[in-house]
């Protein structure tokens, strides 16, 4: 796709907050957008951000949003498309009053998620899935992203599933701290520990994936029949999701056959160009030792997956893992890669 001649104008709602201090980041020096508003809760307003936010990412805050002044959630903020990182005790309302009043939401919270007209979109995985928003009865829009976990875990099934067809699925993760959100868990918590519960994580997943998976016809998304299961860790580790994956195919497949699968698939934003979008999509490792969230979630500037350890499952066809980066990929990056897509399929206008 062409540069475009004049930056998108775009706000983050939640601004001070783990996801949306991402998307400060994520979004500073964008090809295509150009933040110009942050909303957050009622004690940030009025405040300049950079004496609001409790600062943690690894970079500055980028000197120009440092110095705006934070505003309130409300749907008179200058521009017409917003990243939504609120918090879903939180967020429904909200981003339904900025949609009413003309905005494009693009949602990191789970609350519009299964919505029959509201897509949760992985770019590379369901883009048919964005058309839905044509039966939105909103002035505006709003486009979700799935839960973190569930981001790597439809990005390694789905080109499996378009060439084998999936049957069941097993998935155990290992869940970074980061996807807690700060100050998150407790170090008395987790330091020589883990905790082998994540409040309503497994549920996310097993629903989302079908979701995700299914079959766009006569304007609703057919979920997907594949059986899911899930069980959802939190691990002493801070970037990073891991999750050990076994499952069973509709058709025989090789494990040479799914390897180059894996290598090779690539999707519409791979193929439009999208400044997010990664390429290669997945990574696979025959080094049975990857791979490793400290040396592999970075891979295609976070946005990437990264496979490994293939092999015979005793139980169901096949087993191995799967990492993502889920601040990035499962969360703010995620999310601008759907607003890529949206603006490339021409449904922001002036």
């Amino acid at each position: 796709m062409e540069q475009l001649k004049n930056k998108i104008p775009v706000g983050i709602l939640g601004a001070t907050g783990s996801v949306g201090q991402k998307f400060i980041e994520l979004l500073d020096g964008h090809p295509w957008f150009k933040i110009t508003a942050l909303g957050a809760s009622e004690r940030s307003v009025g405040k300049l951000y950079k004496h609001a936010a409790n600062w943690f990412q690894t970079k500055s805050i980028p000197t120009r949003v440092a110095n705006m002044v934070v505003s309130r959630c409300e749907p008179d903020l200058p521009c017409r498309i917003v990243f939504s990182g609120l918090d879903a005790a939180v967020a429904g309302p909200i981003e339904e009053a900025f949609a009413e009043a003309g905005y494009i939401v693009i949602s990191n919270a789970k609350n519009h998620r299964m919505s029959e007209d509201v897509p949760l979109l992985v770019p590379d995985i369901n883009p048919d899935h964005l058309t839905l928003i044509e039966q939105q009865k909103y002035k505006g829009k709003i486009v979700t992203n799935p839960n973190c976990s569930t981001t790597g875990l439809v990005m390694a099934l789905k080109p499996l599933d378009d060439t084998f067809g999936l049957d069941k699925v097993s998935v155990v993760t290992m869940q970074a701290l980061s996807g807690a959100g700060y100050p998150g868990v407790s170090s008395l918590d987790i330091i020589d520990n883990m905790i082998p519960y994540i409040d309503g994580e497994e549920e996310k997943m097993q629903i989302e994936t079908l979701k995700i998976l299914g079959e766009l016809k006569d304007g609703k998304v057919e979920f997907s029949d594949l059986v899911l299961s899930a069980q959802c860790n939190r691990v002493p580790v801070i970037n990073g999701h891991m999750e050990s994956v076994s499952l069973s195919f509709k058709k025989p497949a090789k494990k040479e056959e799914i390897i180059r699968v894996w290598k090779e698939y690539r999707s519409e934003p791979q193929k439009l160009g999208l400044p997010f979008a990664p390429d290669p999509v997945i990574y696979y490792f025959d080094d049975s030792r990857f791979p490793q969230p400290r040396l592999h979630r970075e891979l295609g500037n976070g946005m990437a997956i990264s496979i490994g350890r293939l092999r015979d499952c005793a139980i169901l066809d096949y087993k191995f893992t799967v990492l993502s980066h889920n601040t990035v990929r499962g969360a703010a990056g995620g999310a601008i890669l759907n607003a890529e897509l949206l603006v490339a399929k021409g449904y922001y206008e002036d």
